[in-house]
């Protein structure tokens, strides 16, 4: 039976793709280079800040000194305006509420930093998850399973137990490297293609879905 859902943030459960875009162009104005698109910047995002910005720099720009600079200009913008055009998947919500009707824990596991992600827990989802990990010096990044870990052990789900729901290769690689079960979603920022070469043993392509493909792994049991 099925205990616990862990979400990834960004590209699963809100979309934040402008507002990463924006200050990443920022930071790369300030530095006179090239900018980006949005739909570029779907896929730098995934392996926290520090891996987007090596990502967005000029070829040739992106030592860890540069890296770091650019973190500095990146940080101080994001932080204020992170949450200015994120928004949540429409079904997200009432997903929660379901879920926590069915007795199912639920939690945020991101690459995004800790206390913006539980902002946007906060501003966005009136904290209905139960916990939330983000980025910090207490975990490593995903794919490392050792936030997930934490996870299941706070609720007492073995991985069998646990859904892990999330948009890129970076999440289903965290479910695999956690033995936890990947649910890829679709409406996110990369494709189907990217979830199954990955892992993803089932595909959500509404929030809705999420819910039904727990009951049917609920079912076999």
């Amino acid at each position: 039976m099925i205990k616990l859902a862990v979400f990834d943030m960004d590209g699963t459960i809100c979309n934040t793709i402008d507002d990463l875009a924006a200050a990443t162009n920022y930071t790369l104005s300030v530095l006179g280079y090239p900018l980006h698109t949005t739909d570029e910047y779907k896929y730098f995002v995934g392996n926290g800040i520090a891996k987007l910005l090596e990502r967005s720099l000029p070829e040739g720009n992106s030592s860890a000194e540069e890296v770091k600079e650019a973190r500095e200009i990146f940080l101080s913008y994001y932080k204020e305006h992170f949450a200015d055009k994120t928004v949540a998947y429409d079904g997200i919500i009432p997903l929660l509420k379901a879920l926590k009707m069915a007795g199912i824990h639920t939690a945020v596991c991101t690459n995004k930093a800790h206390e913006m992600a539980k902002v946007i827990d906060s501003k966005l989802f009136y904290d209905l998850f139960d916990i939330v990990i983000g980025q910090s010096d207490e975990y490593p990044l995903k794919p490392d399973p050792t936030s997930l870990f934490n996870i299941m052990k706070n609720f007492g789900a073995k991985p069998q137990e646990t859904v892990f729901i999330g948009d890129s290769d970076v999440d289903m690689r965290t479910a695999k490297n956690g033995k936890a079960i990947p649910i890829g979603v679709t409406w996110g920022f990369r494709t189907a293609d990217e979830l199954n070469t990955n892992g993803a043993e089932h595909l959500a392509h509404t929030p809705s879905d999420i819910l039904n493909i727990i009951n049917n792994i609920n079912d076999e049991v």
